[in-house]
This record gives structure tokens, C-alpha cells and sequence, in this order.
């Protein structure tokens, strides 16, 4: 690797360590075994790289629960909605545990929105992107064929995933699994028992 890929994947280790605020430009280096002036040349400011790093953190969690078209091992994902749906949950809620320090930098994450501009621009479009990989990968949804069918229901996804990862940060005793997601679902359809 190089130290443009050497400071990503510093960053990625301190944010997930240290959190977004407490990252310094040393601690970075100190991960990445490159020099202050690297992070300059390759990213243009410790703040741009942390961003940088913020947003592959969240594309590998969204790979590794629920890629769009295939399950965990590669196994395809039921068609049936349902079946489908409660598949992705089960690898979400797997994930959890492992999950928690993503999820704390997230929470930090959306504390800090308010008083710095360029983090939030620079989160609006992945935040986007992620919700149609949602669609695509939950429910099974073409992005292309139905643009706001996919738009819709990957805000649905995201605000579940949110939600859900949030019960399971503060109390992973009654935090909801696969079945109580796909039974609350079929409520909300009115298909529940």
C-alpha cells in the first residue's frame, strides 16, 4: 500500500478507536506509520481524510450485512419480500456487537452536523447512495427500474437500521430481532396474526 491507502486505513483504526473528535492528525500517523506532511499532500486536510474514512467505514459495514443480490457466503437472498427482509435483518442484527463502534462514530457523527457544514455536505450524497443500496439490498429493489419506489423505501431501510442499531447500543435485551422486524412489518401491512 502507499500512503494515501496507509492514511485511509489509519483513520479508519482511530475513528473507530477514538472517535471523530478526539482523532488527531499524529494519532493518524502514529496508525499509519506515514509523516504529518502525507496527509496534505493526499487528502488536503486531516478533517477531508477523517470524512474520507467516515464514509469507507460505512460502505464496508453496508458490504458486509446485506450486499445487494447475495447473503452472507455468497448464498443468494430469498425473492419472497418477507423471507428476504427477514434474511438482511438476521446478518444486520448478527452484526451488531461488531457493529457498536461504527455506530458510536455515527452517533457522533450526527452530533456534530450542526457546526460543521462540510462534514454534512460531505455526507449527503453517500447517505443517498446508501439508502438505494438499502432498497436494493432489504427488499430487493432495482434503484433504475423505480427510482422513488427504491427512494421511498430505502429511507424506510435507513431509518430502521438507525433505529434498530440504537436499541441494540442501549439495551441489547429487548432490542428487536429478524422476527420481531418481520412481524411488526406484517402488522404495519395489516398481514400479521
Amino acid at each position: 500500500m502507499g500512503h494515501r491507502e496507509d492514511l485511509l486505513e489509519g483513520a479508519k483504526r482511530c475513528l473507530l478507536e477514538k472517535g471523530y473528535g478526539r482523532t488527531t492528525a499524529r494519532d493518524i500517523v502514529a496508525a499509519s506509520g506515514t509523516n504529518l506532511a502525507s496527509i496534505g499532500y493526499h487528502y488536503g486536510s486531516k478533517d477531508a481524510l477523517l470524512q474520507q474514512a467516515f464514509l469507507a467505514l460505512t460502505e464496508e459495514w453496508g458490504d458486509r450485512v446485506g450486499p445487494a443480490g447475495t447473503g452472507e457466503e455468497g448464498r443468494a437472498l430469498p425473492a419472497e419480500p418477507y423471507a428476504r427482509f427477514h434474511t438482511v435483518w438476521e446478518q444486520v442484527i448478527a452484526a451488531a456487537g461488531a457493529s457498536r463502534p461504527l455506530w458510536k462514530l455515527q452517533t457522533e457523527i450526527v452530533t456534530r452536523l450542526d457546526d460543521d457544514e462540510k462534514l454534512r455536505e460531505a455526507i449527503k450524497q453517500p447517505q443517498r447512495e446508501g439508502r438505494l443500496g438499502m432498497a436494493e439490498g432489504f427488499l430487493g429493489l432495482d434503484p433504475e427500474a423505480d427510482p422513488e419506489k427504491a427512494r421511498v423505501a430505502g429511507l424506510l431501510c435507513q431509518a430502521l437500521a438507525t433505529g434498530v442499531m440504537i436499541q441494540w447500543m442501549v439495551d441489547p435485551d429487548t432490542a428487536p430481532s429478524a422476527d420481531d422486524l418481520t412481524a411488526g412489518l406484517k402488522v404495519l401491512m395489516d398481514e400479521g396474526d
